[in-house]
């Protein structure tokens, strides 16, 4: 005999009060297709948030993403958009499309980045080095600019960098590590910029964590090599780090300002 379904959770939206009208909170993700911003994305669903996600090239994994939100929280809750995070209209038009579905932002992931194969310095050719900048210097710029104009007082930015930002990432990623540094230095000096408004900008820094990214660059193996060599043995999961990100957007780091929160187990 088939036992029946499960009852659905009951999803409680995240609301705010505009002029006395109750408004379920909104968070806008960029390169949510997939690995840490699709963990984020689900996530914030979850706990009864609008999530407008950006993509830049695979359509089919920002649609699923929006499906999973939409079983994880609830019907009309979510919706995707292409995005290059180097072109400033790309960018204020995926603001203005997620403002136009979903009303004002409350929250900002500056997820969207990449990384190249594993390299040293100076067999880096000047088409890779300007690829990992233009994506993670000036895409990040260019979300947190648009961020800083569409927040306003109780809003949060969340920065994603990266642990390679203070190891170096030696004969392996120097480019990516040193565009991560920018991403806290971005992070330092706009919490004191927007801090007077009352909007908190933050960062996550991940260490090891078991997305395709890895693989996507050649290295499946890196996650199970290096995960070993941190001080909890293990690589972390997406859903780790998007727990970390949530806390830093959501109230209860309402006094939080400024700070780089390392998710890395320890490495």
């Amino acid at each position: 005999m088939t036992k029946p379904a499960p009852p659905r959770r009951a999803i409680v939206h995240k609301t705010k009060t505009i002029f006395g009208v109750a408004m379920t909170k909104t968070i806008l993700i960029t390169g949510g297709s997939r690995g840490i911003g699709r963990a984020t994305a689900v996530l914030f669903a979850r706990k009864g948030w609008n999530v407008a996600i950006s993509f830049v090239g695979n359509q089919e994994s920002a649609d699923q993403t929006c499906a999973m939100c939409e079983r994880a929280g609830f019907t009309g809750n979510a919706f995707a958009r292409k995005c290059d995070v180097r072109d400033e209209n790309s960018v204020a038009d995926f603001f203005a499309a997620a403002h136009e579905r979903f009303g004002p932002l409350d929250g900002v992931v500056n997820n969207a980045g990449i990384v190249a194969p594993k390299s040293s310095l100076a067999d880096m050719d000047i088409d890779r080095m300007k690829a990992v900048f233009d994506t993670n210097v000036l895409g990040a710029y260019l979300v947190a600019r648009e961020a800083a104009r569409m927040l306003s007082s109780g809003g949060a930015l969340v920065n994603v960098s990266s642990v390679a930002a203070k190891l170096g990432s030696p004969d392996e990623y120097v480019d990516y590590a040193g565009s991560k540094g920018a991403v806290d230095t971005l992070t330092i000096g706009l919490a004191k910029e927007l801090g007077p408004k009352g909007i908190r900008v933050n960062a996550v820094r991940p260490g090891i964590i078991d997305t395709e990214i890895h693989a996507s660059v050649g290295r499946p193996e890196r996650v199970k090599e290096l995960g070993q060599a941190c001080a909890l043995g293990r690589a972390g999961a997406a859903d780790e780090v998007a727990q970390s990100i949530y806390w830093l957007i959501s109230d209860d780091a309402s006094y939080v300002t400024g700070s780089i929160l390392d998710v890395s187990g320890g490495r």
